[in-house]
């Protein structure tokens, strides 16, 4: 019988090692619009770790396929990372009308505020698909190259201004010198006006540009929710900085995800060793 429990032990060490000490951890985070939910992924407890905090984009959450698989690839490459619900979103309380970008900004910030106080993270680094591209951008540069070690932005939708200035969301049109209330885009989800008078005015690359660090942009060539000139307009502004485009891939990189988490891990595996 002893030998028997200790060939079972056998069996569960190859196949859960002791040094797998990767954990995941549910959180609450002051945000603008209420509590923020969070999950914190780290790849131990004990040893200092990189984080990259990882936003989602329009309409999104934090249990997205692209993000959580980021999230396990930077794990597996001993970075930490913070993904979470914007205002309105997910598991997040506030009102999705509310929503703004500068409301999300501010979520991404006091998220950075908040593991800038946790004493095992070295670094802190964004990452962000989509609007939430567009929000890890700025927040960037709001928080200046000495408090932000790298950045990397997926389809980063700066087309957002444009489209509230044409008046279009979604193929959804309305009167952009006057908008309405609200707006409504899908399945009864509306944006609220204060949402496109905001995304008109948004100084997108003019406040992207006060970051100077290392930045990566990845895009496809098939995306045509955010035509990837808008990643090229990024490069522009950041001298130290790389574009991956990828043929025909789409704006949720649905053709491998795989492979363009992997960039971006990869990316932030060399930046942050």
């Amino acid at each position: 019988m002893l030998k028997f429990f200790m060939s079972l032990l056998i069996v569960v060490l190859i196949i859960f090692p002791l040094t797998a000490c990767a954990k995941s951890q549910a959180l609450q985070i002051d945000g603008d619009h209420g509590k923020l939910s969070a999950i914190l992924q780290t790849p131990d407890d004990k040893s200092p770790y990189p984080l990259v905090i990882i936003c989602h984009g329009f309409t999104g959450n934090k249990n997205e396929n692209l993000l959580t698989t980021l999230a396990d690839k930077l794990e597996t490459a001993g970075i930490a990372s913070i993904r979470f619900d914007f205002n309105g979103h997910g598991e997040s309380e506030g009102n999705f009308q509310d929503m703004t970008v500068l409301n999300e900004i501010s979520d991404a910030i006091k998220v950075y505020n908040y593991t800038a106080n946790l004493p095992q993270v070295t670094s802190i680094s964004f990452a962000g698909h989509s609007q939430g591209g567009v929000v890890a951008s700025m927040a960037a540069g709001q928080l200046g190259t000495s408090k932000v070690k790298a950045l990397a932005l997926m389809a980063p939708a700066a087309v957002l201004r444009d489209d509230a200035i044409r008046g279009q969301a979604f193929g959804v049109t309305y009167d952009s010198l006057n908008p309405p209330d609200s707006v409504e885009i899908f399945n009864g989800l509306k944006i609220g006006r204060n949402y496109i008078l905001t995304a008109q005015t948004l100084p997108i690359y003019e406040t992207a540009e006060k970051y100077q660090g290392s930045a990566l942009m990845v895009h496809g060539t098939g995306d045509i929710v955010v035509p990837y000139t808008y990643s090229l307009r990024y490069q522009k502004i950041y001298p130290n900085s790389k574009v991956e485009l990828l043929p025909k891939f789409d704006h949720g990189f649905n053709q491998d995800i795989d492979k363009a988490t992997q960039i971006v891990a990869d990316y932030f595996a060399a930046q942050l060793k």
